[in-house]
């Protein structure tokens, strides 16, 4: 993969090619040694570890014995062009690039860059969609009402007077973030078909931008759930380095390791999954019932005989 050179002397430009060098690093399967990448950039250790546990948080990335790595299951799956658009992306708080690249002067377009919500890794794949998706953003940036088809469980449904506001990825899936009848959902992109954008235009309701600034999942109920789990001490450090959860909050770190965490999510499933990953490690705490109900789905997955199982 050809390396991206340096931009110009401004500070901006120097954190947007640091960052684009360790993701081709990470990229190509090295496992990065922090001090070592300070030295190799001139810069104090602290900020190569902001990198790393903050600007990249969003990453699959994995610490060994002191060095961070990238989840080979994604090893080589991004390109120069991806590269450049997550460096710009982790370091767009206050610093904004002044790159030449087009791709780039897009991302950092105003209203463009309201237009979508990146979290995970995008990776599902939009091919022969890639028009549908222009129109997406564009009709987000006028704020103009939507009418599409949408594939449901128990068939298609027509929407009509949809108010777009965000194109959110959730690890490697688009959706699209709307307001229909006045409540907040999420449309999964791949399930859209024959979009049209009406002339009439919608005013942006500023508390629900702030709901999807604020949400970390695609769940947006109107009533938030608060969870909180116990989380043992062999697998604290990975809840420490990087949010699992939607909305995660260490609440507390006990003296022998073990951590509070607590999750104000719009449906279980944000939850249940992550707790079933990280058995037995993981006990939730509040609400009871959520415990209650995980322990007797394992129970009947352990009393199914595996001679039942449809393999």
């Amino acid at each position: 993969m050809p390396r991206i050179g340096p931009m110009s002397s401004a500070n901006h430009d120097t954190l947007v090619y640091r960052l684009a060098q360790i993701l081709i690093k990470l990229n190509q399967g090295e496992r990065l040694d922090p001090l070592a990448l300070a030295d190799e950039f001139g810069v104090n250790p602290r900020t190569i570890q902001r990198d790393l546990n903050e600007r990249f948080a969003y990453l699959p990335l994995e610490k060994v014995n002191g060095r961070y790595r990238l989840d080979p299951v994604f090893l080589g799956k991004l390109s120069t062009r991806d590269i450049e658009r997550f460096a710009g992306l982790a370091g767009v708080r206050g610093l904004f690039p002044s790159l030449g690249d087009d791709f780039l002067r897009d991302i950092f377009d105003r209203r463009l860059q309201e237009t979508m919500l990146v979290r995970g890794h995008h990776y599902e794949d939009l091919s022969g969609k890639e028009a549908l998706f222009k129109e997406l953003e564009a009709a987000i940036a006028a704020c103009r009402l939507l009418a599409f088809n949408y594939a449901k469980a128990d068939g298609v449904k027509r929407y009509m007077g949809v108010a777009p506001y965000r194109l959110l990825n959730q690890k490697g899936i688009w959706y699209l973030a709307a307001v229909d009848g006045g409540k907040l959902k999420t449309f999964s992109f791949s399930k859209l078909t024959n979009l049209s954008t009406l002339d009439e235009i919608f005013v942006r309701d500023a508390d629900m931008d702030a709901r999807l600034l604020r949400d970390e999942g695609v769940w947006l109920a109107e009533r938030q759930l608060k969870v909180r789990l116990l989380v043992a001490p062999g697998v604290a450090d990975y809840f420490k380095r990087r949010r699992l959860i939607a909305n995660q909050v260490i609440e507390e770190e006990r003296g022998d390791g073990s951590l509070v965490v607590s999750a104000e999510v719009g449906h279980p499933n944000q939850v249940l999954p992550i707790v079933r990953y990280w058995v037995p490690h993981i006990r939730i705490l509040e609400p009871v019932e959520l415990q209650a109900e995980l322990d007797a789905c394992l129970k009947a997955y352990l009393a199914v005989p595996p001679q039942q199982w449809d393999v």
